[in-house]
């Protein structure tokens, strides 16, 4: 069997977020977890580590690759990361559905396409439908 290299990868910068969601691993596992669920991803494990005096990584290992978050509560910040190959699994949609539960103030995004040959670089559509809102 052949497998194509095509693979999706979006990361965003979350702004405005608020500290207590920031500040919990178990919390933001439970969520990670419904997000690469809800895009149809297959989990593989999941590790998370809350850090002192405060801040959290979760790190959720897919079949298809991997979703993480990144959070620095004191600063209202998350750094979400989400790649998969193939065409079946959206990254966008694991996401934007931690976007939706995180309610942040302002979000930046980046999507790249990759295993194609070089690397495109797009702004994700979930992106633009924030904005609209």
């Amino acid at each position: 069997m052949e497998y194509s290299t095509f693979g999706r990868h979006v990361a965003m910068d979350t702004w405005g977020v608020d500290f207590d969601l920031l500040n919990n691993a178990e919390l933001l596992k439970h969520h990670m977890v419904e997000a690469a669920e809800a895009c149809g991803a297959t989990v593989l494990s999941v590790q998370a580590k809350q850090f002192e005096p405060q801040g959290a990584t979760v790190l959720v290992l897919l079949s298809e690759s991997h979703l993480s978050i990144h959070t620095y509560p004191e600063k209202g910040f998350a750094a979400l990361d989400c790649y998969t190959c193939g065409e079946t699994v959206d990254p966008e949609i694991a996401i934007g559905y931690m976007v939706k539960m995180l309610k942040p103030e302002k979000t930046y995004s980046r999507k790249l396409i990759r295993g194609v040959g070089e690397m495109e670089v797009m702004t994700p559509d979930m992106e633009n439908e924030l904005v609209k809102k």
